[in-house]
């Protein structure tokens, strides 16, 4: 009788664990991965799963559809390293999409991290580039040159980008192959 009552608890908690890692994280079947940045392949259409309802359900959040714009996060650095306030990070690469796009950076909370510039975010149409195309834009405590967002005292940081139209999003070649190209979250001090 308790080995039965054993089996029961380790199976029912194993069950729970495994369904809390798939809506608080995803999987390979239900998020895409690249580099720190992920991405919930279904998200606001018609034919989610039930997990990917479940994650935004859960964060109170209501996502627009993937086939319109793809929201990638991250909250770790390109060599894997949770993001925080304390540090200073570059973002670095060629643009997202041919379309529009912003990033953002948000606290523990999921909230905008306030600061007296009132600056938030940088976009297709407020980022500056570099003479090659590149975007670079710089996330620290103390004002930077060129674009730069405040982190304040946040302490836990999630970056949040958006691409419209995301097959547009993709890089050389055409057809399921090409890859999406998103900035790299280099640590710049800390």
């Amino acid at each position: 009788m308790l080995n039965m009552l054993l089996f029961v608890v380790i199976a029912v908690g194993g069950g729970l664990s495994a369904t809390w890692m798939m809506v608080e994280r995803g999987s390979a079947l239900t998020t895409e991965v690249v580099g720190p940045w992920s991405h919930w392949t279904a998200a606001g259409r018609l034919d989610a799963d039930p997990y990917t309802r479940a994650h935004f359900v859960r964060r109170a959040l209501l996502p627009v559809s993937t086939s319109l714009i793809a929201r990638y996060h991250a909250s770790t650095d390109s060599d894997g390293q949770p993001l925080h306030s304390s540090c200073e990070y570059v973002l670095e690469g060629p643009e997202p999409s041919r379309g529009w796009w912003s990033v953002a950076v948000f606290d523990a909370s999921g909230k905008l991290i306030r600061n007296d510039a009132g600056r938030h975010s940088f976009s297709t149409d407020t980022a500056m580039r570099t003479p090659s195309g590149r975007v670079a834009i710089h996330l620290a405590r103390s004002a930077r040159p060129g674009n730069w967002l405040p982190t304040g005292g946040a302490g836990r940081l999630t970056l949040v980008l958006q691409a419209e139209d995301p097959h547009d999003a993709t890089s050389g070649g055409s057809g399921d192959d090409a890859q999406v190209q998103l900035p790299a979250v280099r640590k710049v001090s800390c």
